[in-house]
């Protein structure tokens, strides 16, 4: 035991290891039988659109909410009966930053270092240690209000750090984040990976899980609808696409019999865009540009393209992670640990 978090057991060798978890509000069903495994020095990232169930399940591997069916343990340790070892074993980040306003950045962190019991002095170095890690030293010493928003998630995320938890829930991090202010949250994440953290990541953001998750859940309405690496969920759906751009619509069906000899199925024409699966790479983009030269076809662009994470998406549920579903309120934001 360290700075009072628990050693999990020594038969713990998941962080997070969840079967058929079940949470219904009323006659809203919001997990329906999900199971994951987080294995420890990895970032699994949760992915699906709001209602799909992902914050509804990180609220239950942190203890915030009972699971109405299934079992769990994080740490080793049962969410339902080993509740206070749980919490004291992992950090929370929630989508909005749950900070003290009024309380400057060290002050913040002191606070969560006491709601911990944490050594006084141990603290104060811990702190002094996240406010250079998060780029807040300069402004250590003002009141959170005065933070723009990303300083405020930054400080958010220090906080949750406070008693070094080898696991680590971020539930949408950066929502509401400008682009720089994102990216350099993901910088930080990725720092804490390298230094052994387990991290659960739940995001909207395709992008986000592409750059940070080692695996990848796809969730949607409260199922896992698919689990893989980024590259295998891609590879899924076909490989590479050639998209050729042309510049004047009436001789797309000329273009289409000059790329069908390359295309290793159908070809998708729309508005002057025409998209061919190939295999090859930029050798059969070469040939493609030949194949259309010969056909003195005018093209205003050609090129490559690998699936991307929203093509995932779109062909398993229909639909972008953006759709909007309604999920049950929260009445909770607030990392562990937790007192009742």
């Amino acid at each position: 035991m360290i700075h009072g978090v628990p050693s999990p057991p020594v038969t713990a060798d998941l962080a997070v290891d969840a079967h058929g978890l079940v949470k219904t509000f009323g006659d809203v069903r919001a997990l329906d039988g999900v199971d994951l495994v987080v294995p420890r020095g990895t970032v699994v990232g949760l992915l699906g659109p709001n209602g799909s169930g992902k914050t509804t399940t990180v609220r239950i591997l942190a203890t915030l909410l009972q699971a109405t069916a299934g079992t769990a343990k994080v740490n080793g340790f049962d969410v339902k009966s080993q509740a206070d070892d749980v919490r004291r074993s992992i950090g929370l980040t929630g989508q909005y930053a749950a900070v003290d306003e009024f309380l400057t950045g060290r002050e913040n962190l002191m606070m969560f270092g006491g709601l911990y019991h944490l050594d006084k002095a141990y603290v104060s170095e811990r702190s002094d240690e996240l406010l250079a890690t998060f780029d807040l030293v300069d402004a250590a010493d003002r009141p959170a209000k005065t933070y723009s928003g990303g300083m405020r998630r930054r400080l958010d995320l220090a906080a949750s750090l406070i008693a070094k938890p080898g696991i680590l829930f971020l539930d949408e991090p950066t929502t509401g984040l400008d682009p720089r202010s994102r990216i350099g949250l993901w910088n930080v994440m990725k720092g804490l990976v390298a230094e052994g953290t387990t991290v659960l990541l739940t995001t909207q953001y395709l992008d986000e899980a592409d750059q940070l998750a080692d695996d990848i859940v796809v969730l949607d309405h409260g199922k896992v609808i698919a689990h893989g690496t980024s590259s295998a969920l891609k590879d899924e759906i076909g490989g590479d696409r050639l998209e050729v751009r042309l510049a004047r619509e009436d001789q797309t069906s000329q273009a289409v019999s000059a790329l069908v000899p390359l295309a290793t199925g159908e070809i998708v024409t729309q508005d002057g865009l025409i998209s061919a699966p190939i295999t090859g790479g930029s050798t059969t983009l070469i040939e493609a540009v030949r194949a259309l030269d010969a056909q003195q076809i005018e093209v205003d662009d050609i090129a490559l393209r690998r699936p991307t994470l929203d093509d995932v998406f779109l062909s398993l549920t229909g639909h972008a992670t953006e759709d909007e579903t309604p999920a049950p309120p929260s009445r909770s934001r607030r990392r562990g640990p937790v007192r009742r």
